[in-house]
């Protein structure tokens, strides 16, 4: 019995001193990505660039509400009266020959109406649509672009290139790029959360690379929250071992992992290792958060939420919790905006899930005092064109040439508008603004100057704006 015992611990001791170059190195050497980027280890006091920010930032945060599917500007900020006056009239030829068209491709263009009346609103009297009735309340606290354009038509490569600043899959999003450089204060969540919910009409799916982090170590890709359920997969300690247990194992698999990386010396490994400690001390620290029980009934009234029902607006509660503990990036999905067909139906359905809880998250920031260092951006990945599509009703195609979005916090110019589209909401032709230079907004407010901000890859100096010069928006900063 003593000898099977002696043996056994003999096989276990071997195990461990051998796995470092056997088994575990096998393991291991399959998670290392092969990239430029991971070299650089060195990282500033909250685990980015050194020398991050390198402008004065007027922000801390950022938090992304999207309209995933592409809203139309022409139902909710950019009324066209020379559009009502051509209702059902043949759309003009000028505007849309050679143009891209996604599902209205070689059929017969008609005009198409502003489908609701517009309301002149706050003390700047912004004209807001009847179907955004919280956002009229809140016209004075945002600025709308009404300019933007894109360069991707469908929806999937539309959002890739809205996240990550190009159409080829594999690039790293710009919240990954915002950690990156910047890294995060806080210690017991991640940099970058997602939170997805649902509807509308015909809910696009949302894949997971639209938050990864691409070349960059995976440290920094977004971690998706559920709505409902456990709010992280896999996160919950195995039943029976309790969590002094669980912190001894992780213990022991970092040091472990800690003693083959002195001969590795990979920065991904220490991704790895780092990733282990995180998910163990979210383990304590996101029960807390998603626990809505201390949140006062008239900020839950405000909201409109109903805590763990999946609905965007529990997600912009957990959205403003989650800017308080320092999350550096926050990205919200709202699936329902595809709007082919039936365009008054889904537009009700849609603005009343998510018009007074984006208001709600607005004003609780506001009083707070955190919408002066937190900047909010409201939009879908492209819009809707100006002529009718009859798939359920009257509805719209996708849009590329000119829509809308708009910025709030950050000292940006509430109660204005910025750039115009032409009488038929067509194209931008005013301040056009591309995507590309929505980033470089994004990372001058955080400090950071986009055309310095690059990774080597595959033999470029690699940046979330791309090769083509990207310009900040100064006109919509007070």
């Amino acid at each position: 019995m003593i000898q099977s015992s002696f043996a056994t611990e003999m096989l276990r001791r071997t195990f461990l001193r051998q796995s470092g170059v056997g088994v575990g190195a096998a393991a291991f050497s399959s998670l290392l990505a092969n990239d430029a980027a991971a070299a650089n280890s060195r990282t500033n006091a909250h685990g980015g660039l050194p020398g991050f920010p390198e402008l004065p930032p007027r922000v801390k945060r950022v938090i992304f509400l999207c309209m995933a599917g592409g809203p139309s500007h022409l139902e909710t900020f950019d009324y066209k009266p020379t559009l009502e006056k051509m209702d059902g009239k043949p759309m003009p030829a000028s505007y849309t020959a050679g143009q891209p068209i996604a599902q209205l491709q070689g059929q017969e263009l008609k005009c198409l109406r502003p489908l609701t009346k517009f309301v002149p609103s706050g003390k700047s009297g912004l004209p807001i649509s009847e179907y955004l009735p919280y956002h009229q309340k809140m016209a004075d606290d945002i600025c709308v672009v009404k300019s933007m354009v894109t360069e991707q038509i469908n929806h999937d490569p539309a959002h890739t290139f809205m996240n990550t600043g190009t159409a080829l899959s594999g690039r790293p999003s710009m919240g990954a790029w915002v950690n990156y450089g910047l890294g995060s204060k806080c210690q017991d969540l991640p940099g970058f959360v997602v939170m997805t919910s649902v509807g509308g009409r015909n809910p696009q799916p949302i894949a997971s690379r639209q938050w990864a982090s691409g070349f960059l170590p995976s440290r920094y890709q977004g971690v998706e929250f559920n709505a409902t359920g456990a709010p992280v997969h896999y996160l919950d300690s195995p039943p029976g071992v309790p969590m002094d247990q669980q912190k001894k194992l992780i213990d022991t698999i970092g040091a472990l992992n800690r003693h083959r990386n002195q001969t590795l010396q990979s920065p991904e490994l220490d991704t790895r290792i780092a990733a282990y400690e995180m998910a163990f001390r979210m383990q304590m620290s996101v029960p807390e958060l998603v626990d809505m029980s201390n949140e006062p009934k008239h900020v839950l009234d405000m909201y409109g939420a109903t805590p763990g029902d999946g609905s965007y607006a529990s997600n912009c509660l957990l959205a403003r919790k989650l800017a308080e503990r320092g999350v550096r990036f926050i990205h919200l999905y709202h699936r329902g905006w595809d709007h082919h067909g039936g365009l008054q139906k889904y537009m009700d359905i849609c603005c009343g899930l998510t018009d007074r809880a984006t208001w709600a998250l607005v004003q609780d920031l506001k009083q707070r005092g955190m919408l002066e260092d937190t900047m909010i951006i409201w939009g879908g990945e492209f819009g809707r064109t100006p002529m009718f599509q009859g798939k359920g009703g009257a509805g719209r195609d996708h849009h590329i040439k000119g829509f809308s979005m708009w910025l709030a916090g950050g000292g940006i110019n509430g109660g204005t508008s910025y750039g115009n589209t032409d009488e038929l909401g067509y194209n931008a032709v005013e301040d056009v603004v591309n995507v590309r230079d929505l980033h470089a907004t994004m990372l001058h407010m955080l400090g950071i100057n986009a055309q310095r901000f690059s990774v080597p890859f595959q033999g470029l100096d690699t940046r979330l704006t791309g090769v083509e010069e990207a310009h900040v928006v100064d006109g919509i900063l007070g």
